[in-house]
């Protein structure tokens, strides 16, 4: 098996995870102070991990290039926003609804590839976006 693939695999184990332990844990509380909770504990966390695989000097390295830095923190203005808005969805729908709408940000970011990277889809890689918007769309009305 190939390495991207193992990680992609563990990545939507994880991420499973990150919806039920996030439903669980946003009974009673705001939405919106509960991630920034969860967005403190990645930041110590992922520097935690950095800092142990010695990789210190490299975040330097990307703090230093102005232009790496910029698209860097604009994926982590979405990737907040995403989270915002992942977890006002958990609060009131249910984890099995939710979680494979969020996944429609594969469709969008397969369309957002070709728009911007000029990326090239397949025929059969068209099939399956059409496909993975169907079953979302019969998983949000089920």
């Amino acid at each position: 098996m190939e390495l991207w693939l193992i990680y992609a695999l563990l990545s939507a184990i994880t991420a499973a995870f990150v919806a039920i332990f996030g439903k669980i844990g946003l009974q009673g509380i705001d939405s919106g102070a509960a991630t920034a909770i969860r967005a403190v504990i990645m930041a110590i966390f992922l520097t935690g991990v950095a800092l142990f695989q010695g990789k210190g000097e490299l975040i330097q390295n990307i703090v230093r290039d102005r232009r790496a830095l910029l698209w860097i923190a604009l994926s982590g203005i979405a990737g907040a926003l995403s989270w915002l808005f992942y977890f006002l969805s958990l609060k009131y729908g249910k984890v099995s609804q939710v979680a494979p709408v969020d996944k429609l940000s594969v469709v969008i970011a397969a369309v957002l590839a070709v728009i911007f990277l000029h990326e090239r889809i397949s025929f059969i890689a068209s099939g399956g976006i059409v496909m993975i918007t169907a079953g979302v769309i019969l998983v949000a009305l089920g």
